[in-house]
């Protein structure tokens, strides 16, 4: 998913302090644990917000992601090839986190990699690992939303720290965020990807919502443990994927994506199907970062992994990789 700069954004849009083990955490008296910063919190909405961009406690948690991915084709234009509406792919994965604390300050990070494999329309347990382009015909290695590392912060935390306004319907409290993305890649990267102007640009859209027993249960003083049983539906529409070599100055349309989120306690609480697939082909993401560092999107993640920074373009790596 692409980088996101809200409070409310570093909710979404998922290693280990001191050890090495999946979803450990600092003990109480690690300068880099969270809890004593959290426990300074009053804001309701400020209690609720931190609880999802990490784990009070200090271990890692997951926000599970399932969903679909459709053709988005102003005025049907590509016709039968791909027409307007058509479901492409589903998408199942996660995002990992936790919280981190600046040493000696109140400075927070939320420290997390994301995994996100595109899946069959039909079946969203089987990965797809090469899709056919239906406007030129040829079939190219599917990249899965692999970001290492996805970081925000330091935000700094005070008693007054709010989250963003909350809302009550039903027995949920919900609240919203909804971004424009416009990223210049072609001036960050030197690298256009095909992109009008060498911009992307996208809309994000996300709704939390929270059972309110579990909010009583979770804005109570003190730091609580485990992950906070939050909800999240997010939506966006962007460009097309990197790796289906579709130039958006040339094949008019986009992506819409369509998911639905989940709070775990941890890495072990996902399905065995979706942790065999990442530990066979991807174990880095079987734990949150250490330690802040540079973050990484679905653009710049393909430029660093599939592109080598530049030493090849994309329009070189589609060449090379169609067939």
């Amino acid at each position: 998913m692409i980088k996101r700069s809200s409070a409310a954004l570093l909710a979404l849009i998922a290693l280990v302090i001191g050890t090495g083990s999946p979803g450990a955490a600092a003990s109480a008296a690690d300068p880099t644990h969270p809890g004593p910063v959290y426990r300074t919190v009053a804001d309701k909405s400020g209690k609720l917000s931190l609880q999802t961009f990490g784990r009070p406690d200090g271990k890692d948690m997951v926000f599970r992601i399932s969903g679909s991915v459709y053709a988005n084709v102003e005025g049907n234009s590509l016709g039968a090839a791909l027409p307007h509406g058509q479901k492409l792919f589903n998408v199942e994965g996660y995002n990992i986190r936790r919280l981190y604390r600046v040493p000696g300050t109140n400075q927070l990070y939320q420290l997390s990699r994301e995994i996100v494999f595109y899946t069959d329309p039909m079946d969203p347990k089987r990965v797809v690992r090469e899709w056919q382009n239906p406007v030129d015909g040829k079939t190219y290695p599917v990249v899965p939303i692999n970001n290492d590392t996805v970081n925000f912060g330091p935000f700094p935390i005070t008693p007054s720290f709010a989250g963003p306004p909350l809302q009550r319907l039903h027995e949920e409290t919900v609240w919203t965020s909804d971004i424009p993305v416009r990223t210049d890649f072609g001036s960050t990267l030197g690298e256009r990807f095909g992109l009008v102007g060498g911009v992307y640009a996208a809309q994000e859209m996300f709704d939390f919502s929270v059972d309110e027993r579990e909010v009583v249960a979770r804005t109570r003083p003190g730091v609580p443990s485990g992950a906070m049983k939050t909800k999240i539906s997010w939506s966006r529409t962007s460009p097309w994927a990197p790796f289906m070599c579709l130039a958006e100055t040339d094949v008019r349309g986009q992506l819409t994506y369509h998911a639905r989120s989940w709070s775990l306690n941890s890495y072990a609480d996902v399905e065995p199907w979706l942790r065999a697939e990442v530990e066979r082909n991807h174990p880095l993401y079987k734990a949150a970062p250490s330690a802040p560092g540079p973050s990484e999107n679905s653009w710049t993640s393909f430029y660093n992994k599939q592109l080598g920074e530049g030493a090849t373009t994309w329009e070189s790596w589609c060449a090379a990789n169609g067939r």
